[in-house]
């Protein structure tokens, strides 16, 4: 009898070795290759040689007449607007967060929507729940009514059956696509080599058959996509679910999308009966600011195209460490070092022996650069234990020479800051050579060209002689 001949299957990358060692030569990372039997042929017969030639492909123009796409919007505008509008079909969209955060409540919600409108009939398949659990999370959800078909499987054979048909489903759900196996791998369900040919075959069948597939998958401890990198190539829309364990907030955000803008966010509030959008988060991520608080900014940010008018906060202490720590959550590390440098170098302003928190409230993650202006701010703010002006917004991005330059969509911006009632802004001059949008009535701008402008600003920060600053 012949040895069955093995693997050696990175689970982060996908990378095919021969024998096993510590570190993988496709991504570097340590100790993540898994035994997995070796096929014959690849899934399909693809690696079979075939005699003659293969089937001629046909091309078109591209100025070709076709009818556009037809979305099917679920009525949870908070999801539609990340989707770019709603689902499009025969589309692949990949749902990714961490465990607990709500990624098949809102699956089974968009499910339960979606089947209550005339026409669209929705397929929920779980492979990690039985029937009559996911049924008690929908009393719970007080979905109990709403027409959709369950299922509990895990094999893509069997669930391409049920599905391979004209009007089986239009929208369907996989929670969660690390469950699912295919019957001609012997790698055990999760694995990269089970995740990329069972979605391989679903995404497959959904552009065959016209309905859209919403895969439900888990993240890795460093909170990306279980599973090889390729799986969020071969979908149409890549969606994160974040939101921190002790927030009520959760913020849907879309990292890819072939049919609508990326970094669109959707805003939910998690409550006992589900997920509720919030129409306007500005004013949620500010409900429990505290006004005149020495250490605090608002940052008026954009995310996608939404203005979203976050607080940032700072605290700076004396460190009895050799190294003073740095703690940030919510914002880019180095970032913040970048500034607390440029804050030191260029005006003076000494934190290089003191502790350093800096906290973006709310749970929300800000990764624009335009968040310098605020961030520095608050800082300053904590050192010099002086409140930043009442009422007023800050956003603006810091170059390495102390200067401040301007960012992109200020309008809305400033509009957002305006209709929160907020009457002051800090921002960069607006860029030459170009028209000036007019600035909303209500609120006053004070441009800031270098970094000493918003220094000068409190009173209590003395900068040392030795900083250079602009003329």
């Amino acid at each position: 009898m012949a040895k069955a001949k093995s693997q050696y299957v990175c689970q982060a990358c996908g990378t095919v070795h021969a024998k096993w060692m510590g570190r993988c030569e496709g991504c570097g990372e340590w100790n993540t290759l898994v035994e997995e039997a070796a096929p014959d042929s690849p899934p399909g017969g693809l690696g079979q040689r075939r005699s003659g030639r293969g089937k001629r492909v046909e091309f078109v123009e591209l100025s070709g007449q076709s009818e556009p796409q037809p979305r099917r919007v679920s009525g949870i505008a908070e999801f539609d607007r990340v989707c770019g509008g709603g689902l499009v079909g025969g589309s692949a969209v990949l749902v990714g967060g961490d465990p607990g955060i709500g990624k098949s409540t809102l699956a089974l919600q968009v499910a339960a929507r979606l089947s209550r409108q005339a026409g669209t009939t929705c397929a929920y398949i779980s492979g990690e729940e039985a029937i009559d659990q996911v049924r008690l999370r929908a009393r719970r959800l007080g979905l109990a009514d709403s027409e959709v078909m369950l299922a509990a499987a895990t094999s893509v054979r069997d669930i391409a059956s049920a599905l391979d048909a004209s009007g089986a489903a239009d929208v369907v759900v996989i929670d969660s696509i690390q469950t699912m196996y295919v019957d001609v791998l012997d790698s055990a369900p999760g694995t990269v080599s089970q995740v990329r040919a069972a979605a391989q075959e679903l995404v497959r069948l959904a552009k065959v058959r016209g309905f859209t597939v919403v895969l439900v998958g888990h993240v890795t401890k460093e909170g990306l996509i279980a599973g090889p990198k390729v799986l969020e190539h071969m979908v149409d829309t890549v969606l994160y679910f974040e939101g921190e364990r002790g927030h009520q907030f959760r913020i849907l955000r879309a990292v890819k999308n072939r049919y609508g803008p990326t970094d669109e966010i959707g805003v939910f509030e998690m409550t006992d009966g589900g997920l509720v959008e919030v129409t306007n988060p500005s004013a949620l991520f500010l409900a429990e600011r505290r006004g005149h608080v020495a250490g605090a900014a608002v940052f008026a940010g954009m995310e996608g195209t939404r203005p979203v008018l976050v607080e940032i906060q700072a605290l700076v202490a004396n460190s009895a460490l050799g190294t003073p720590r740095r703690a940030v959550v919510g914002w880019d590390s180095s970032r913040l070092s970048m500034v607390i440098a440029v804050l030191e170098a260029r005006c003076g302003v000494l934190l290089g022996g003191k502790d350093v928190y800096l906290n973006v409230a709310g749970g929300l993650r800000v990764s624009e650069p335009a968040a310098d202006l605020a961030v520095a701010a608050a800082l300053i703010s904590a050192a010099a234990d002086d409140p930043v002006a009442e009422e007023t917004v800050v956003f603006g991005e810091i170059g390495l020479s102390g200067e401040i330059r301007a960012v992109g969509q200020r309008e809305q911006r400033l509009k957002e800051a305006a209709k929160l009632g907020f009457a002051a802004a800090w921002a960069p001059p607006q860029r030459s050579g170009r028209g000036k949008p007019a600035t909303p009535e209500g609120i006053a701008v004070q441009e800031m060209g270098h970094l000493s402008d918003l220094v000068a600003r409190f009173g209590r920060v003395q900068p040392s002689r030795s900083a250079s600053t602009a003329d």
